[in-house]
């Protein structure tokens, strides 16, 4: 063949395997836009659709006269969605957040930490992002809304940039009120959480979504957090919106009525507050240095339905810290133990040594067995157990004395001789962890070393120090201490240590004597002690304190109303909680409290009390008072502050002024802080326009 033919021939193949590459182009072509046309035009027509979550207004919390406690406020938000930023070229991104910076004030630096997942290498807890993965995250709030008006019409500066007005929580703060521990604070939902809530079904949650993380944000989040919305827009390939296709409208949260009264609230906290400060003031002659008085509480609660009317922390924080995310140096504040663990709420969280305001749950559970009501005892001024002294307060004597002259004088020696007895005729064999103790009995019927129910999350349970606990301790820390107790050395650690590995297990006649006047290792929080003084109050009956009322729908439809919640009565006798209701009208009149109620009118407002001030090791005493009447319970607990009445006694009383209207020794009901006198049973109104009234009966002038 001719180089001309096959010249030819190759050629003609060429052609042939270029007209049939351009065959199956074609073919393939006509396939795309024929067969599949309708099923591609629309997945490109769904991809170019984005479905923006619309967050619902979380529901407000009120207090018992329609005070609002939290509200919301709206802010504009820049936030950045970190899928469409990471399509972009790295110059183009790293343009894209030093403009962002320049238009929030946020650093670089810190809009990049705020763009990492919690968990990421690299990432600083707290800093980073612990919401939906796919969610813009936000990176700066309340921007001025010149800054955000410049990202939104400017949106070829600001790809993958949003700004838009957010809803906010904020803080009304009516008569000044702090109430941080009991209201609690919201963060943004994490992953975890949105896929637990996913497969529950539950659809009131998404990737956006703040959550409640403590007080009552998070124990009624369900009913607060609302229904959010949907609104599907078209974008195009840089993210950009250029039109709206529907919108679900959000359905707002409910409204959280409370049983906590502001105004007693604010006085609640001044007077802890100015406490604290006069503690810190004073001297303190056992350690010859000013008390530290490093945190405190007050409980105000009814009597007859475990309602909390009033409860305060020391330290406390400002909720506002939380609102569009907290700074790691703020965060460090909260949890930091120099500046008192602000972040646990004592009143719930915090527990210590009652001292002897435990005096009157052992009185009750000596008198239902066995001990008759005209008993008397000996208040020397020590008690010889086993080689030591144990000695009443300031060593004072006051010769043989009822129970009720014992409760007002606070004697330790008439105690330690009912727990003594109880130790040597029922308890003496230390193998026997079941020994019967009618005092450790009692102190179980009134509800302490277990929680009390309240409506709060994360509340302590307190710890009941009897035979079956030293026990418990002793297995979970002998190790330590033996191998402690084989170091050389002569100081009190080693020496306990050693005597702990030998007989650490042992119930002795000191834990008994020491457990019938509230010292020892036995721990309760201060709502503990209000419920069980409200026990005795209302004649036996154990209430779960509560703090919400009612939930209250955006129309004004009551949705729940939360009733009393009877969980026990306690197991001692009528006879002998009746008797400690009478003794305990003697305290403030000639007992321990009488200094601090001199021309108080203790016959119209009929105050019962105990004082106690708890010895802890290492530390100095904590000042305890505890106080009802038939209508309130009132406890204040001032850690390392010095004497129960000494300390406390002022403020407690100044409460009690404020819950009567007790002005110059004379009652004025006009004057109370709830009107009337007593927390109202009604609901606050809720109107047509959106205004919230006091309940009908109240005629409280303006805040």
């Amino acid at each position: 063949m001719s180089a001309d033919a096959r010249s030819r021939l190759r050629l003609v193949v060429v052609q042939a395997l270029v007209f049939s590459l351009f065959a199956t182009l074609l073919v393939r072509l006509w396939y795309l836009q024929v067969v599949t046309g309708e099923e591609y035009t629309a997945q490109a027509a769904s991809q170019s659709v984005r479905e923006i979550v619309v967050q619902p207004q979380r529901g407000l919390i009120v207090d018992d006269q329609g005070r609002p406690l939290v509200t919301n406020r709206t802010s504009w938000v820049v936030s950045i969605d970190r899928g469409t930023l990471a399509k972009m070229p790295d110059d183009e991104q790293s343009a894209v957040l030093r403009r962002v910076a320049k238009v929030t004030g946020v650093k670089v630096a810190r809009i990049k930490l705020r763009l990492q997942t919690c968990g990421d290498e690299g990432s600083k807890p707290k800093v980073c992002w612990n919401g939906s993965p796919i969610q813009p995250v936000p990176v700066a709030v309340d921007v001025p809304q010149p800054s955000a008006l410049r990202v939104l019409e400017q949106p070829e500066d600001f790809p993958a940039v949003l700004a838009d007005q957010q809803s906010l929580r904020a803080y009304p703060r009516p008569f000044g009120v702090n109430l941080a521990h009991v209201l609690g604070y919201l963060s943004p939902i994490t992953g975890d959480e949105l896929d637990a809530s996913e497969a529950d079904g539950d659809r009131s949650v998404n990737g956006a979504s703040v959550v409640g993380r403590a007080g009552v944000e998070k124990q009624y989040d369900a009913w607060l957090r609302g229904m959010p919305g949907y609104t599907s827009v078209a974008v195009d390939s840089m993210g950009r919106v250029i039109g709206d296709e529907e919108e679900v409208a959000a359905q707002g949260g409910d409204t959280l009525v409370t049983s906590i009264d502001a105004k007693v609230q604010s006085v609640v906290e001044q007077q802890l507050a100015g406490a604290i400060a006069r503690a810190r003031a004073t001297r303190d002659t056992v350690t010859d240095r000013n008390y530290v008085a490093d945190s405190g509480a007050v409980v105000v609660m009814e009597a007859t339905t475990g309602r909390i009317v009033s409860m305060a922390s020391q330290p406390t924080y400002d909720p506002e810290v939380w609102v569009g995310g907290i700074s790691p140096r703020q965060l460090k504040q909260l949890y930091s133990k120099k500046a008192g663990t602000p972040l646990l709420g004592r009143a719930t969280q915090g527990q210590f040594a009652p001292g002897s305001t435990w005096k009157p749950f052992m009185t009750a559970g000596a008198l239902s067995n066995g001990y008759p009501e005209d008993t008397q005892l000996n208040c020397s001024s020590y008690l010889r157990v086993g080689n030591r002294d144990f000695k009443n307060y300031e060593s004072g004597a006051h010769g043989y004395i009822t129970f009720a002259r014992a409760l007002e004088v606070s004697c330790n020696t008439f105690f330690y001789r009912i727990g003594l007895d109880y130790w040597q005729r029922f308890g003496s064999d230390v193998d026997d962890v079941k020994a019967r103790d009618p005092l450790v009995a009692a102190a179980k019927a009134f509800g302490f070393g277990k929680q009390t129910g309240v409506d709060l999350p994360g509340e302590a349970a307190g710890r009941i120090a009897d035979r079956q606990w030293k026990r418990d301790y002793y297995e979970s820390m002998k190790d330590y201490y033996c191998e402690v107790g084989e170091e050389p050395g002569d100081d009190f650690l080693h020496r306990f240590a050693r005597e702990f590995c030998v007989e650490g297990y042992a119930y002795r006649a000191g834990d008994a004597v020491n457990f019938a006047i509230g010292q020892g290792d036995t721990i309760l929080t201060p709502l503990q002690l209000a419920r069980g003084y409200a026990a005795i109050a209302n004649g036996g009956t154990l209430y779960a304190p509560r703090v919400a009322k009612a939930v209250v729908s955006e129309d004004g439809t009551v949705l729940k109303r939360f009733a009393p919640k009877a969980t026990g009565r306690v197991d001692v006798t009528r006879a002998s909680l009746d008797y400690v209701d009478q003794a305990l009208l003697g305290v403030p009149k000639v007992g321990t409290l009488a200094w601090k109620f001199p021309d108080f009118p203790l016959d119209r407002v009929e105050i019962r009390g105990k004082t106690g001030s708890a010895e802890v090791y290492g530390k100095q005493s904590t000042s305890w008072v505890a106080t009802y009447d038939e209508n309130y319970v009132v406890v204040m607990m001032i850690s390392q502050g010095g004497t129960g009445s000494g300390t406390s006694g002022d403020a407690v009383r100044t409460i009690w002024e404020a819950l009567y209207g007790v002005v110059d020794g004379a009652v004025r009901p006009a004057q109370a802080a709830i009107p009337g006198t007593v927390p109202p049973e009604e609901l606050p109104t809720f109107t047509d326009d959106g205004a919230i009234l006091p309940p009908s009966r109240s005629t409280e002038g303006p805040s």
